[in-house]
């Protein structure tokens, strides 16, 4: 009989019959390297979004993508919106309710529509990510707590199908009129909030290809249904239990992380060019992205300026050219410029790097940016700023927040810059 293993269970680290077999882990790493194919990414990733598409006509509610893994699963079309919650808030002993990720913007939404699908996912291991396990459990609780205080029935941490320690659920709960105490004191307007929203929160989980995990509480619920909003938090990945070997090319959370396999691919670009990209061969991706993201830079798409209300002269767009802004008289680009263009009277570039490593760039850049800004009031405090980066959403962000905190009033009026900022 052979002495070489027959089965994964049998193989194990040292053993003298792997060493017997000629580059062995090579080959097992190569084999899982091609497991982990962009291919088969995002092959993996199309097919959860099928899945969440399913759960959107089922329930009829508008879908947001939790960033930046969720925007992989919704297409541009069907996306009404984006939220912010991150897992490392509900990470044990972490356990937070982020001032800085607030995500009031989807309470409008949520509103006008009796609820919504907040769309995640992870990776291989876990059933949901910590964002839906704890993080926005936490949030719905904050926020029904803080906008609605008399109705206590909508209190509680909500909890999933999945058992969270009895120990970590009491150290939450302790912790959750804290959190509310913080949100008060950023002294909001609670009642235009409340009226936003209108009813208070209950959460509903649904895990990708799987039995729905809903609240132990569901025959309440849906007696309640008149009575609250739901907010459906869908996982949309399956759980893979085994390595991605055994699963025939699914990935378990393919879009997670994907800064270190998309090369730059982005899912708005990724959805636009979705039926080329699952067509090409593996070894022509390289030359495939890079002809798209030339594309992209050589014809980038029209800009559309955010007004940031109830500012008059504050916006924030995608990146843009200084030629193409007529009407604004400061456009600050705080990602490398593309086209090598150097600053001007109406352009200011930061030149920041993508990711975390541009978020590191922009804290040494912000100096730079104040001192231009402040310049730019004195003569006329009604100038119209831009501020751009490469999505809209990231870096440009921060600087706007900048911006409002130093040179606007509590009302959004522009404040005289100091002459020392």
């Amino acid at each position: 009989m052979s002495s070489y293993p027959r089965s994964l269970a049998d193989l194990k680290a040292g053993d003298e019959a792997l060493l017997s077999i000629p580059n062995f882990y090579g080959s097992l790493k190569e084999l899982r390297k091609s497991t982990l194919s962009t291919t088969n990414r995002l092959q993996s990733i199309v097919r959860d979004a099928d899945f969440v598409q399913e759960v959107a006509a089922e329930y009829q509610l508008p879908l947001i993508a939790n960033e930046r893994c969720g925007s992989w699963y919704v297409p541009p079309e069907t996306k009404a919106g984006s939220v912010y919650f991150k897992s490392t808030d509900g990470h044990t002993g972490q356990w937070s309710f982020n001032l800085r990720r607030l995500n009031l913007q989807v309470l409008d939404l949520i509103g006008r529509h009796g609820g919504c699908i907040i769309v995640d996912s992870t990776r291989r291991g876990k059933v949901m990510p910590d964002a839906f396990s704890k993080t926005v459990p936490i949030w719905c609780a904050v926020i029904n707590r803080a906008l609605f205080p008399e109705q206590q029935q909508y209190h509680q941490f909500q909890l999933p199908g999945i058992k969270l320690p009895a120990s970590e659920v009491s150290q939450i709960e302790s912790r959750l009129d804290d959190f509310v105490i913080a949100f008060q004191h950023l002294a909001l307007d609670v009642e235009d909030l409340r009226r936003r929203l209108g009813q208070p929160m209950r959460l509903k989980w649904v895990i990708g290809h799987a039995t729905r995990i809903l609240p132990a509480d569901e025959r309440r619920v849906r007696q309640d249904h008149a009575l609250c909003h739901t907010v459906i938090l869908c996982s949309a990945s399956r759980r893979v239990d085994g390595a991605e070997m055994s699963e025939g090319g699914y990935i378990q959370g393919a879009g997670d992380d994907s800064e270190g396999w998309s090369s730059g691919i982005t899912p708005q670009m990724f959805w636009m060019h979705k039926d080329l990209l699952l067509h090409a061969q593996e070894d022509r991706f390289p030359e495939l992205i890079e002809k798209l993201l030339s594309s992209e830079r050589q014809f980038p798409k029209p800009y559309h300026a955010t007004l940031i209300a109830p500012t008059k002269n504050l916006y924030i767009a995608s990146w843009t050219n200084a030629e193409d802004l007529p009407g604004f008289d400061l456009a600050i680009n705080c990602n490398s410029s593309d086209l090598n263009l150097q600053d001007s009277a109406k352009q200011l570039n930061l030149e920041c790097g993508p990711g975390k490593l541009g978020s590191r760039n922009l804290r040494r850049k912000l100096q730079y940016v104040d001192s231009r800004v402040a310049s730019i009031l004195i003569q006329n405090p009604a100038s119209q700023i831009l501020v751009t980066c490469k999505t809209g959403k990231d870096l440009s962000i921060g600087v706007a927040l900048m911006l409002l905190c130093h040179f606007y009033s509590s009302d959004a009026i522009p404040a005289s810059p100091s002459k020392d900022p």
